[in-house]
């Protein structure tokens, strides 16, 4: 097994105010019913938000994953996760945060997610591999993006 790690940082302005913002953001079952993969988002007796994706896209083959990440809420400015280490048959994790400012016209929302994943492929598979992991950061934050932004009642 070797391990591969992408990451992607984007900002944008959301034209709503911070609570409705931070209101999707802290609702798992939003977030899965948003975030293209995602199957659903459990949270577990720890307060842990553990995440099921679907048919994940890898080279040759599509892997269902699961992340455990642990969340730190910060009301109405930030969202931290970190995952649990990648042993006893985890595969996947991400670490990251969604930042939220209020700025005139709604909400400054930025994202940064590093995702690490355990896969059973060659590390001469490195590149393939981890073009497109970045590939599929870029088509769930986009359609991320919109959907929220249809959640919110936006039209751009």
């Amino acid at each position: 097994m070797a391990s591969f790690t992408r990451t992607r940082k984007d900002t944008a302005d959301v034209p709503h105010p911070v609570e409705a913002v931070w209101g999707l953001l802290v609702d798992p079952d939003a977030i899965a019913r948003l975030t293209p993969l995602v199957s659903r988002i459990a949270v577990d007796d720890q307060g842990r938000w553990v995440w099921s994706l679907q048919r994940v896209p890898v080279p040759g083959r599509r892997l269902d994953l699961t992340m455990t990440e642990q969340m730190a809420f910060t009301p109405h400015s930030r969202i931290e996760f970190t995952h649990t280490p990648l042993e006893d048959g985890a595969r996947a994790g991400a670490d990251g945060f969604y930042g939220l400012e209020p700025i005139d016209e709604g909400t400054r929302l930025t994202i940064e997610i590093t995702v690490t994943a355990r896969l059973p492929l060659p590390g001469l598979a490195r590149p393939a591999v981890e073009a497109t992991m970045q590939q599929v950061l870029t088509q769930m934050g986009n359609r991320f993006a919109a959907n929220m932004l249809r959640e919110l009642g936006s039209t751009r």
